[in-house]
């Protein structure tokens, strides 16, 4: 029995079912996946699923015109490949730009589409969405086929590519890195990122936190359980894993300023076309993890976050403080991983 009370929010109802599944679904060998997920245009074998909580970009980096979008927010991972757990989508609509988002900005004037906690004009009803008098949590929710490239099946094969999504309010983490599993597991497990305005009640400006499994909330069983199936599957069929920051740059919150949308785009494209396979790489001195040095579209200094401060001594201080707070969310998993993962532990 489920209640739920007090509450304007619909995703209530959404996330009591989704903790559900991620109760049963592991006993069955199904990893349950606080995640959006798309696929290439006519080859459901390429298959990417989007890791990270509100607010990180999962709705609108998954709704790729490129790429077969297969769902938005809750997917599972089975023998048979990924698929879907809802039949629509649920996108935050704050700031919703037409040029950025213009998939998900169409959606707000489609018949059946259910508008949450928005300011609208009374005669016209035409939609504020830069208003957050109610909350800055604003929503709506709409099919998935309101989405012009959106599977029919809602399946996938096994994710070829792993992204980890994190807002880094403190401007240290670069815009894309690449992971090894014993890295993926590691982060997914400490599952950093920043709590945004519109994604709980009382957050006004980005607060940083871990949050395992990027969705601590919805995972009823011990993190390893997942973190372990996690990394089963990732070695069984040989996906790649990448974290992808899209937070702060130049500074941290309040200084920098937002990660360009358009420079993930380009880095995500580049990361899933397999165009990487022979590029360099240099190894973060904080994290250890794998970044491109160059990428067509890009602006270079954008791939080492120590060059976009103004001050890189601030930035030393500030990368030490985050390399410090990992490694103490960390220490309540030490006893339960392996080595390697131990390993792959930074600090």
């Amino acid at each position: 029995l489920i209640l739920i009370a007090n509450t304007e929010y619909a995703g209530e109802i959404k996330k009591s079912v989704f903790t559900l599944l991620n109760y049963m679904l592991p006993e069955k060998g199904i990893m349950p996946m606080h995640c959006s997920a798309n696929h290439a245009n006519g080859n459901p074998v390429d298959t990417a699923v989007f890791f990270g909580l509100s607010g990180t970009g999962k709705t609108t980096l998954s709704a790729d015109p490129e790429r077969t979008l297969i769902g938005d927010d809750e997917h599972g991972w089975s023998d048979r490949g990924t698929f879907n757990f809802e039949g629509g989508c649920y996108a935050k609509t704050i700031n919703l730009n037409p040029e950025a988002e213009p998939e998900i900005y169409a959606t707000t004037s489609k018949f059946g589409t259910v508008i949450e906690n928005m300011v609208f004009d009374p005669e016209t009803f035409e939609l504020d969405f830069d208003d957050d008098s109610l909350t800055a949590n604003m929503r709506c929710a709409y099919p998935l086929n309101y989405i012009s490239n959106a599977s029919e099946t809602a399946l996938g094969g096994h994710p070829k590519n792993i992204i980890m999504l994190t807002c880094d309010a403190f401007g240290v983490l670069p815009p894309i890195a690449r992971l090894t599993p014993a890295q993926a597991m590691y982060h997914f497990l400490s599952g950093f990122t920043s709590k945004v305005a519109g994604t709980e009640r009382g957050v006004t400006e980005p607060e940083p936190t871990f949050s395992t499994c990027f969705g601590a909330p919805f995972m009823p069983r011990r993190p390893e359980v997942y973190g372990n199936l996690l990394r089963e599957k990732i070695a069984q069929h040989g996906a790649t894993c990448w974290l992808v920051n899209t937070g702060w740059t130049g500074g941290a919150y309040g200084t920098g300023s937002r990660m360009p949308i358009k420079a993930t785009r380009a880095l995500l494209t580049a990361a899933l076309d397999g165009s990487w396979a022979e590029a360099e790489f240099r190894k973060d001195p904080n994290f250890g993890f794998d970044v491109p040095v160059a990428v067509p579209g890009v602006a270079e200094v954008l791939l080492d976050p120590r060059r976009t401060w103004d001050d890189p001594e601030s930035y030393d201080r500030q990368a030490a403080k985050l390399v410090q707070m990992f490694a103490d969310n960390f220490a309540q998993y030490l006893p339960y991983i392996d080595e390697d993962v131990k390993a792959a532990a930074i600090g």
